[in-house]
């Protein structure tokens, strides 16, 4: 009987320590979107309303709160919006600029969240490397299923995901701290580039020998573009 009070006691606890670590990162996530990506401990402690003793107490140290921050706006605020715009009932060509649209779109909406996970040297990369794996999955399922309808091999498919999902990342990444370009170019690019890639695919039927047989002839340009 005693250990059944024991057991239920620390499943208490346990669930408790799980519900107070999200309600912290919940107030980080507003703290630094009130005071910036550079917010430090007791900046974050003081907008929460807590002190620095009890955000130690739920987190080993401050790497560890960056941690949960990521995890926490992947799961709830990035993934949501590339998800919803990579389900849509659309063509091709209108998934790819749905999903770059949300991808930057979130990104650019939240910077100051964006450089605190990712900006603080102590960014999660572990976190990172599985949303990137779980979105290049997704991607390469949906790739697979319009290729088989149009009879094109599916083979390089994940391989094609992670260069697209990957480049993406790492180009944004870039964007955010370069701003040399507004965002809808941004997404202009993003998109002929993707598409590039993935009607060069169809094109070929998803054949590398049917590529290497090609000429491979940059087009002329047949009107001046601007410089």
């Amino acid at each position: 009987m005693r250990g059944g009070r024991m057991d239920g006691r620390k499943r208490r606890w346990r669930q408790h320590k799980i519900d107070r670590r999200a309600e912290l990162v919940d107030g980080t996530l507003a703290a630094v979107r009130a005071r910036g990506s550079t917010a430090g401990m007791d900046e974050i402690a003081a907008e929460i309303g807590v002190s620095k003793t009890v955000l130690y107490r739920y987190f080993s140290d401050k790497n560890d709160l960056v941690r949960a921050t990521m995890q926490r706006f992947i799961e709830t605020t990035l993934m949501p919006r590339v998800y919803n715009a990579i389900s849509l009932d659309a063509d091709e060509y209108q998934l790819v600029r749905s999903a770059l649209t949300e991808y930057v779109g979130t990104v650019d909406e939240d910077p100051e969240v964006y450089r605190f996970i990712m900006g603080n040297g102590s960014a999660d990369q572990s976190s990172l490397a599985e949303f990137e794996k779980i979105f290049a999955e997704v991607v390469c399922a949906i790739m697979t299923d319009r290729a088989r309808e149009r009879g094109v091999r599916t083979e390089g498919a994940a391989l094609t995901s992670y260069v697209l999902v990957g480049g993406i990342q790492l180009a944004t990444h870039w964007w955010t701290t370069d701003k040399s370009l507004p965002r809808d170019t941004v997404i202009d690019y993003l998109t002929m580039l993707s598409w590039s890639a993935i009607e060069g695919m169809a094109r070929t039927g998803g054949s590398p020998e049917v590529f290497n047989a090609q000429a491979h002839v940059l087009p002329a340009v047949e009107s001046p573009v601007e410089r």
